[in-house]
């Protein structure tokens, strides 16, 4: 499993998790800045996504849906706020209906995700930010973290692909 650590700071409102790969950063860079390879991993097993829109710059949005085992749908949006290839973005992360437009009932996050070169490849650590304590223990009861170590356990076997 490629997720080292999680840690929920109810204090700061983050949750971060923390998970390490056998490729450089600029490989690992490219999960995140290709959205074929984006789909692979982000979501849980069961729950693939399709992005419809991805542009990776500051100011950029991507548009996805997750599809789930019973065909439900759960639409997502991104706005990319800092780029810098390949060490570090931020982007709003927010859920939306069918026509994109951003959900007003389910709160938007921050997320920084960082990739730091190690001896063995990359110690990629992605923090999430919410606006309340509501906002948190919201996400966490519809299975924000477990589906996070879900979808960043299946980076490896794309990294080993060498798609």
């Amino acid at each position: 499993m490629t997720v080292v650590s999680t840690q929920s700071d109810v204090e700061n409102l983050t949750f971060t998790i923390v998970a390490e790969f056998p490729a450089p950063p600029s490989r690992v860079w490219q999960v995140w800045a290709d959205p074929r390879q984006l789909e692979r991993w982000w979501g849980p097993p069961t729950w693939p996504a399709t992005f419809t829109d991805h542009e990776l710059t500051v100011g950029g949005t991507a548009a996805y849906v997750m599809t789930g085992p019973e065909g439900e749908k759960a639409h997502g949006w991104w706005r990319f706020t800092a780029v810098e290839e390949p060490t570090r973005l931020e982007f709003e992360d927010g859920f939306a209906d069918e026509h994109g437009t951003p959900a007003a009932d389910l709160p938007v996050t921050t997320a920084r995700v960082e990739l730091q070169e190690t001896d063995g490849g990359t110690r990629m650590t992605v923090r999430s930010r919410f606006p309340s304590t509501e906002a948190m223990e919201q996400m966490v009861a519809m299975g924000m973290a477990e589906g996070m170590q879900q979808a960043m356990g299946q980076i490896d076997e794309l990294l080993l692909a060498g798609v």
